[in-house]
């Protein structure tokens, strides 16, 4: 194992982890507290400019919009002829979806019911648009990162990307239906299977290539 994938893994494991416990704590004072606290705070901004900025921030998590984001990026990496790239963010993508569905019906966490501006259906944990969002951005900057050389691009897709992420999450949270703990859950086991993802899938790169170095015939004496 080398050392990006122990440390990917090791990362992987230890978000898996934080969030264990936080679903460990789903129910109990501290956590209610926690999102109460937050959830005010929050609802404190609400005007109507507010909620239409929060409405389209919320779009862009949607399930519609990430399918379409998710078709766009699907087109580039095959025009490109990015095959085993295409596979890797269509696998990433396919299994979180997966992973919330399973994880929502293990959990069965209602959704809120104060401060409840749109309607939603399903359970709440953890938040659907939170893994979605930062499972595609996460990707795709991923993708884009390996591929940008100037630092400064790097920087700003790394925060473009980060900010995005948030504003999605704190989208759900003011529109009232999600709990703030359902967002964190949501960017915590996200977090957690992309750098499982990421870590196998350089190691795939990097045993490929060596394979691919060591098949190569010499040619001195």
């Amino acid at each position: 194992m080398n050392k990006l994938l122990f440390l990917s893994l090791t990362s992987a494991f230890l978000l898996l982890g934080l969030f264990l416990a936080l679903a460990a704590t789903i129910g109990r004072h501290h956590i209610a507290a926690f999102d109460s606290r937050v959830t005010e705070a929050v609802s404190r901004l609400a005007s109507p400019a507010m909620t239409a900025v929060m409405m389209a921030f919320t779009a862009a998590g949607s399930g519609p919009c990430v399918t379409l984001l998710s078709l766009l990026g699907v087109l580039v990496l095959f025009a490109l002829g990015y095959r085993r790239e295409l596979i890797f963010f269509v696998s990433v993508i396919v299994c979180s979806g997966l992973l919330n569905v399973l994880l929502k019906a293990l959990f069965r966490r209602a959704r809120p019911d104060l401060h409840r501006i749109i309607d939603a259906a399903g359970y709440s944990f953890p938040s659907g648009h939170s893994m979605s969002a930062f499972t595609l951005y996460g990707v795709t900057i991923y993708f884009l990162w390996k591929h940008a050389r100037h630092a400064g691009l790097r920087t700003a897709l790394l925060l473009g990307g980060i900010a995005m992420t948030a504003c999605i999450g704190i989208s759900r949270i003011y529109l009232g239906v999600h709990y703030p703990s359902d967002v964190a859950g949501g960017y915590i086991i996200s977090a957690s299977w992309l750098a499982a993802s990421i870590g196998s899938y350089e190691r795939f790169l990097k045993e490929r290539w060596r394979s691919k170095k060591l098949s190569r015939p010499r040619t001195d004496g």
